[in-house]
């Protein structure tokens, strides 16, 4: 038999404790600040929830006034949590939690008569200094510290002072509720560090995939632990640009909502591909895309790498205009030599490539015809062992004179030998037309 799916009743209380997390909350808060409203607002709901203990067994035992103590803090919560809830004050909640969280604790136990009467009530005032903490930060915990520690000298001061004047509480109770407060204490506590540690790392597991999305990942690894400027210089890449063919006017004609959607299948089929052939994608500068090879960690076969990923562009991008309908074509230029690459930007990151070997690639791009693979004779060279290759002739590139590129065709089969001696070729991605 299958799993058995959750029951009813667990699924809404899962549903009233989201509901309930989400008191407070802003659609223009930050993660951070949601997460402290969640722990805030959670805390004060499972220590109120806990204070039923107490005040049911002083109402028992026929302590009022002891059991008046915790049972006005439930009221401050609950008030708290439905002002909160209206107001959406947020400073205004935590500054009343935090103050009855370390008072209240402390007048319980005078009321009962000193630590030993009391179990140690007092310890529950810890979680007002763990509160700002978790709160305010390390910085502004420190006040709260400060008083707590305060308090428990106090406490200690006057504690034969007021264990003349103690209930008679039966041992048993003494003992028990010991045991309650050290636990009690320590599971909160422990729970609520649990959940804002696991949610921390939750939007930190985000954030790094964010930023893995914008850098190569050693080179958000160098970002995070070096400070200055990050710069490399490379001497052996490649590099690729492609550009969609006639994007422009028909971007012209297209809605807004289509011409993304048409443009977000194109380059997610090529990240694939880039990912697929290890390669870096650089960026995407309106409909062209720019892709390396040999960076940022050095590769022997980064040409191959990147001569592989252009001849499946075409292809992958012959589907998605079957998909969407759309006369889509490619034009692609490559080129080998050094570059520089490295990090500019502070409020935005950005990984980028300088240099001639840039430069000539993308001359080589915008000077492809429709569908083709334009290289250079450095990359021709770095080729023509393994891939079919035609000459295009002396062309006039614009920026760099007269150029001999070459179409880059497909790559050769290694597993045969064609009927000339030669290696016989495999068809793959884009034809010259």
């Amino acid at each position: 038999m299958s799993g058995r799916s959750p029951e009813p009743g667990s699924h809404q209380r899962r549903h009233w404790l989201r509901r309930l997390a989400e008191i407070g909350a802003s659609p223009s808060d930050s993660e951070e600040l949601r997460l402290r409203k969640t722990v805030l607002v959670l805390s004060s709901t499972l220590i109120a929830c806990l204070a039923l203990v107490w005040v049911a067994t002083f109402a028992v035992l026929g302590l009022w006034v002891p059991a008046a103590i915790p049972f006005s803090y439930q009221l401050a919560s609950a008030a708290g949590v439905y002002v909160f809830a209206r107001t959406r004050r947020y400073r205004l909640f935590r500054r009343s939690q935090l103050w009855t969280c370390l008072l209240l604790p402390f007048v319980l136990q005078w009321s009962l008569g000193g630590f030993r009467n009391s179990s140690a009530v007092c310890l529950w005032g810890f979680t007002s200094p763990l509160g700002a903490l978790l709160f305010l930060g390390t910085r502004e915990a420190i006040p709260w510290l400060v008083a707590f520690v305060g308090l428990v000298g106090v406490s200690g001061a006057i504690d034969p002072a007021v264990a003349t004047a103690a209930p008679h509480i039966p041992g048993g109770v003494v003992v028990t509720f010991f045991a309650l407060n050290v636990a009690g204490v320590t599971t909160t506590a422990y729970v609520l560090l649990q959940y804002f540690v696991r949610e921390r790392d939750r939007e930190q597991a985000r954030s790094e995939r964010l930023l893995l999305n914008v850098l190569p990942s050693p080179v958000a690894a160098r970002l995070k632990h070096e400070e200055g400027v990050i710069a490399d210089a490379c001497g052996d890449v490649t590099v690729l640009f492609a550009d969609i063919v006639g994007f422009t006017p028909l971007s012209e004609r297209l809605a807004a909502e289509d011409l993304v959607a048409a443009l977000d299948l194109v380059f997610a089929a090529w990240d694939q591909l880039a990912a697929r052939h290890g390669v870096e994608k650089i960026k995407t500068i309106g409909d062209a895309y720019m892709v390396a090879g040999g960076i940022p960690l050095p590769r022997e076969d980064h040409v191959e790498a990147i001569a592989d990923m252009a001849l499946a562009m075409g292809p992958a991008l012959a589907r998605v205009a079957i998909q969407t309908g759309l006369p889509l074509q490619v034009r692609i230029g490559i080129d080998t030599g050094p570059v520089v690459a490295g990090v500019i930007g502070r409020a935005k990151f950005i990984y980028d490539l300088w240099g001639d070997t840039v430069n000539t690639a993308s001359r080589m791009e915008s000077h492809a015809l429709p569908g083709t693979i334009n290289v250079t004779p450095r990359t021709y060279d770095r080729l023509r062992e393994r891939y079919e290759l035609r000459p295009r002739g002396t062309i006039e590139i614009k920026g760099k004179g007269r150029m001999n590129p070459y179409l880059l065709i497909g790559r050769y089969d290694e597993q045969q030998k064609s009927t000339s001696g030669g290696w016989a070729r495999r068809e793959v991605g884009c034809a010259a037309r």
